[in-house]
């Protein structure tokens, strides 16, 4: 029995060091070396403070910027570890409330509700973190925003074109925007009146 628990013990040891410390250390070196943005968080940072991750959606309610996807994290909106869908169905009368709730602030910021309402704007996405809505979504918002900055349509919506990210490598996910970075290149468009 002796002469096997040495070699057991021995190997555990040694596989112990090299996946739980040389493997991470080595693979979090090359995250750092190769991607080093992604590696610290997609982190943006405007005038020396930091304005969010590129990677974890904000809550954005006034009516001068762009809103994102509903969170259904609880209790605080967008908590990345409070992550996951609502589980809410279709017949789920919470969804109705949820969704009415958001169309009536929609309306309430001063949107067009005679248009379609793109369906990221009032169901909250699978983990209740996502930066990103469809182009669409953020066309929907286009006249309420500029209005509310006084700025020209066609430059809002230029600002969108200029933020909107296509499919990876051409094929993969789909058209987003990604709603603080939009939001954070709306402010330095022109000061809000």
């Amino acid at each position: 029995m002796k002469t096997l628990l040495r070699p057991v013990l021995v190997l555990f040891i040694l596989m112990t060091v090299i996946t739980g410390v040389i493997y991470p250390i080595v693979v979090t070196a090359i995250g750092h070396a190769a991607f080093e943005h992604q590696a610290n968080g997609s982190l943006l940072v405007r005038n020396g403070k930091l304005a969010g991750s590129a990677l974890i959606g904000q809550q954005f309610d006034a009516p001068t910027y762009f809103w994102g996807r509903l969170s259904a994290t609880t209790p605080q909106p967008y908590n990345a570890q409070n992550s996951g869908g609502s589980n809410l169905g279709p017949t789920n009368p919470a969804l109705a409330d949820e969704i009415k709730g958001r169309l009536d602030a929609l309306k309430a910021a001063g949107n067009d509700m005679s248009q379609p309402v793109p369906v990221d704007l009032v169901t909250s996405s699978g983990s209740g973190l996502d930066p990103e809505i469809s182009p669409a979504a953020a066309a929907y918002q286009v006249a309420r925003v500029a209005k509310a900055r006084g700025l020209p349509v066609d430059q809002v919506t230029d600002l969108i074109a200029r933020n909107t990210s296509g499919r990876q490598f051409g094929i993969f996910g789909e058209v987003r925007v990604n709603v603080l970075k939009l939001n954070l290149a709306l402010d330095d468009l022109k000061p809000m009146h």
